[in-house]
């Protein structure tokens, strides 16, 4: 099967501080033909996006198209070379690839380029570090880092010495490769009971949260669809919403009242891309906690993403990945704000501008109508006017349809949450049924 590769070479920001200490970056990744040209440009172009999401400035820009991948260099002699003339002539220290190299390609392609090499999980896991705020942020990121990095342990001379035996003694004595894996282990394993622990305290906070039902709705979606712009305007916080990828990596909470005035919680979550490294998902399990747990996801869409079908895919097999496609799913196309205003869009998906607010309202009536896990419910109600707690409670919680006062009584009609409404069961008037049976018969008042 004929297959594409490409590279590009770029120069960093001058406040990007790699940990590798580079300054440049050259790059070069595999791709199918059955991709069109559109797809390939768009892969190409969010491959060029991840590298100036880590500081980068693109410098050159290689493509490559072969049979199959190199087994020893992933794009061959030649094109190997044309990378390494391409570093010379543009002065780049740091080399990128989009694509996953294996442990002896690795050590290859570093063989022959002066500079360090990068492949596409290794950029992904330097952003996600970048932009980790929190302490569970933190952790696992060190751990999708420790992962990825244990099986491509590897040096050359006298840092991979040994460290025991010599002359006369039978054993080779330990190395110092063996040394650095165990050392890994350790860290590894000390890592993921910092997790357990962080995950207990998260499964208490869960815990408290749901003694009272109170429905999550969160976010997924491609990165860079608008997450963050959404959540802002729906719940008024003020999370980073920037272009950059992966600008939001640790998850947010907030509370949200629809129009029923049902009170929910709206989680927003790390945005996925195309080809997300495994070891990520299983790294970020515990941030994806909130996806699992929710009663309703939002996949928010770019409406003007030329790729748009492709982003859907790929959040969808995230989502299969998870355990959580069979969840109910709104269809949310965020960013019309960038399209022509006669736009047609499917039925089954909700436009709206997470930018301008158009569409919000008609979101809300979605969620809420889609929410079954505290459904609605119709009640009366007979209070005494001494209960203002009751009454209030009532009004803050659900819509009024009637409300009367006659002597010492508060008649109230309302529609609500279902947890809500059974909380005050000894108001609700038994009578409601009766009364509005014997004035249909027209029978009231007689004797």
């Amino acid at each position: 099967m004929d297959e594409r590769a490409r590279a590009h070479a770029s120069e960093e920001d001058e406040d990007w501080t790699p940990s590798a200490g580079d300054v440049a970056q050259t790059a070069a990744s595999a791709a199918s033909p059955l991709v069109s040209d559109m797809d390939f440009e768009a892969s190409l172009a969010e491959f060029q996006e991840l590298a100036r999401s880590a500081g980068a400035q693109i410098a050159a820009v290689l493509v490559q198209r072969r049979a199959k991948p190199d087994a020893a260099t992933l794009v061959g002699g030649g094109k190997l070379d044309e990378i390494v003339a391409t570093v010379a002539s543009t002065g780049a220290s740091l080399v990128l690839f989009d694509h996953d190299l294996t442990p002896s390609q690795a050590r290859n392609v570093e063989a022959r380029l002066p500079v360090t090499v990068i492949d596409r999980t290794q950029l992904i896991l330097d952003i996600f570090a970048r932009h980790a705020r929190t302490r569970e942020g933190m952790l696992q990121v060190e751990l999708a880092q420790l992962d990825y990095s244990l099986p491509r342990l590897g040096g050359k001379g006298k840092t991979m010495s040994q460290t025991g035996g010599g002359i006369g003694t039978r054993g080779p004595g330990e190395t110092q490769l063996e040394v650095d894996k165990r050392k890994i282990n350790v860290r590894i394993d000390r890592i993921k009971q910092q997790l357990e622990a962080v995950r207990r305290i998260r499964r208490q906070q869960r815990g408290r949260r749901e003694a009272v039902p109170v429905p999550t709705v969160a976010l997924v979606g491609y990165t860079n669809a608008g997450k963050s712009t959404l959540f802002n305007s729906l719940t008024g916080a003020e999370v980073l919403a920037s272009e950059r990828m992966f600008a939001t990596l640790d998850p947010k909470l907030r509370q949200l009242t629809l129009p029923s005035r049902r009170r929910i919680l709206v989680s927003d979550t790390v945005g996925f891309i195309r080809n997300l490294p495994h070891g990520l998902v299983t790294s970020f399990r515990a941030t994806l906690e909130e996806v699992e747990r929710a009663e309703l996801l939002l996949h928010v869409r770019d409406a003007a993403s030329p790729t748009l079908e492709e982003q859907r895919v790929q959040v969808e097999a995230v989502l299969e990945e998870l355990g959580v496609s069979r969840k109910p799913v709104l269809q949310v196309l965020n960013k019309i704000d960038l399209l022509p205003p006669d736009e047609i869009f499917p039925p089954d998906a909700i436009p709206v501008s997470g930018m301008t607010g158009q569409g919000l309202d008609a979101l809300l009536k979605a969620i809420d109508a889609a929410l079954t896990r505290d459904p609605l419910m119709e009640a009366e109600f007979r209070i005494p006017q001494s209960e203002g707690r009751v009454i209030a409670s009532l009004e803050r919680g659900a819509t009024m349809l009637q409300q009367r006062y006659e002597g010492n009584l508060v008649y109230l009609k309302a529609v609500g949450p279902t947890s809500l409404l059974e909380r005050y069961r000894r108001y609700q008037w038994k009578g409601a049924e009766s009364a509005h049976a014997t004035e249909s018969d027209g029978s009231a008042g007689e004797i």
